[in-house]
């Protein structure tokens, strides 16, 4: 049997270029059958839905909301969430064309292969490492603050000697690892059932907020702008405002628009569909239809939501950075449903978790396969499952969330999945032009206008970041140019055939 390395690429040979060698699409299709490296194709349209709607259904209802609508953007945060919905909805266009058209776990790091070769690729690879790893373990110790709520403990921590151990983030680490290791189909069945209890929860919060609602709590809807305080100036600031010498970026226009960029924070993982692209029965319509139909349902959601709660009790009173779903009902003093909203939000930011963490381990899938990664690590057990990726994911994500303070560091997840939106985006039109002969199962309309909306909108909500979190986020991407170059660049498949010519 040859070698991954010495197995020809199927149609046009791969452009060869050095560090911008680009890998043919035919190839990426190919090596989905490589022995010992396969994936098992159980997973439906339906399937893909759900795990859209499990990832993004979550922390934006159950953690981000109120705390924007009190701080940054008063009842406005209801047209942030609109703002930030379009951003996506724009580039999920861009996604599903991709997907139907090269229906290979790794998202963004493989479409970016195909189109702007292996450099650019690694880039987005190691920018995706800091999108899902990061993101499952800040969720997850939302998920243990929550546990600790439900079941009437403080918080679901321990101190040993001078560090503090978030046990419950390790356990739903762990837990969800040993899900994804049996199956896909079993962690979609799990999926499931926890995205039922937390519709149910998120229909019981707007029935019963309705109750409560008084459309003078939604006025000013865009209220005046406040000075910047001291954590929203100098490197605190978005970079717009730095960039234009605005005073700040609380309420006002300027809060308006740095709230669509935190709560787009609400929408990570719609992207997360495609990863399993190689896992799906019928990739070519089930993608783009799990992509756009969870896009869809989420945005109703999340609209809804926003209005009943800043419906009920006057932003002002959301103020903090403890505020969550459940404070509204607490100044109402309907407490028991404190209790409710907390069982929905570990349902909700168990899946949250699950499906970040699936993502992760099929991006490095992806990255491994290609040699860019040790290549034992692309190697799938008898249920088709990257369990040796599962459980390195697993052990770094238990770390970080075991033992890590964020504090904002989950800025850094939201301009690292922009970054990965813009190329997705670009790159559309780069394989339009490269390859139009290819069959694409979804075409995104209005080419090139979408793809151009989708870059300009992203890149908008990148600069309404922080300073201080685009110089993190230089300094992630300048420490993956240095992985490369140490270990990747002379470990890539295409690169070993190269040389051999």
């Amino acid at each position: 049997m040859p070698t991954p390395e010495a197995t020809p690429a199927a149609g046009p040979p791969p452009d060869r270029r050095g560090l911008f060698r680009t890998k043919s699409v035919e190839q990426s299709i190919l090596d989905t059958d490589e022995p010992g490296s396969r994936l098992r194709r159980d997973l439906t349209a339906w399937d893909l839905t759900i795990f859209g709607v499990a990832v993004v259904v979550g922390a934006g209802i159950f953690t981000l909301t109120a705390r924007t609508a009190g701080n940054v953007a008063g009842p406005s945060v209801s047209l942030a969430f609109v703002f930030a919905a379009i951003a996506c909805g724009l580039t999920a266009l861009c996604y599903a064309e991709f997907a139907s058209t090269v229906p290979v776990a790794g998202s963004a790091y493989t479409y970016s292969y195909a189109t702007f070769g292996e450099l650019v690729a690694w880039i987005i690879g190691w920018d995706l490492i800091l999108e899902f790893a990061l993101a499952a373990s800040v969720v997850a110790k939302g998920w243990s603050q929550y546990l600790g709520t439900v079941f009437g403990f403080e918080s679901a921590t321990v101190r040993l000697g001078s560090l503090t151990v978030d046990w419950g983030a390790m356990a739903l680490i762990t837990v969800l690892g040993v899900l994804l290791a049996i199956g896909t189909k079993v962690s979609s069945r799990v999926s499931a059932i926890a995205v039922a209890i937390k519709l149910a929860v998120i229909a019981l919060v707007v029935v019963l907020g309705l109750t409560y609602f008084k459309a003078s709590n939604l006025s000013p809807y865009i209220p005046p702008a406040e000075p910047a305080d001291d954590t929203a100036s100098g490197l605190h600031q978005s970079l717009f405002s730095f960039l234009t010498g605005a005073e700040g970026s609380n309420f006002g226009w300027y809060g308006l628009l740095a709230a669509a960029s935190l709560v787009f924070f609400a929408f990570l993982g719609f992207d997360v569909v495609a990863t399993a692209a190689e896992e799906t029965k019928n990739p070519q319509k089930a993608v783009p239809r799990g992509i756009l139909g969870s896009l869809a349902i989420v945005t109703v959601l999340y609209v809804a939501v926003s209005l009943v709660l800043t419906g009920m009790v006057p932003y002002t009173e959301l103020a903090g950075e403890n505020a969550t779903l459940a404070t509204a009902f607490e100044l109402q003093g309907v407490h028991w449903a404190k209790n409710v909203i907390s069982i929905g939000a570990l349902a909700g930011l168990t899946t949250v978790v699950m499906v970040l963490f699936l993502g992760q381990t099929r991006v490095l899938f992806a990255m491994a396969r290609d040699g860019l990664l040790p290549r034992w690590l692309a190697h799938t057990g008898s249920r088709g499952t990257p369990v040796r990726l599962t459980v390195v994911v697993g052990i770094l994500c238990c770390v970080l969330a075991g033992f890590v303070d964020f504090g904002t560091l989950e800025e850094m997840v939201n301009i690292g999945t922009l970054f990965a939106f813009v190329l997705v985006s670009v790159g559309v039109l780069v394989l339009r032009r490269t390859r139009p002969d290819l069959p694409r199962g979804f075409r995104v309309p209005l080419v090139p206008l979408i793809p151009i909306l989708a870059v300009a909108s992203c890149l908008w909500l990148m600069v309404n970041l922080s300073v201080d979190t685009w110089l993190r986020f230089l300094i992630w991407m300048a420490l993956g140019v240095a992985v490369y170059f140490a270990y990747g660049r002379s470990h890539s498949i295409l690169g070993k055939a190269e040389r051999a010519k």
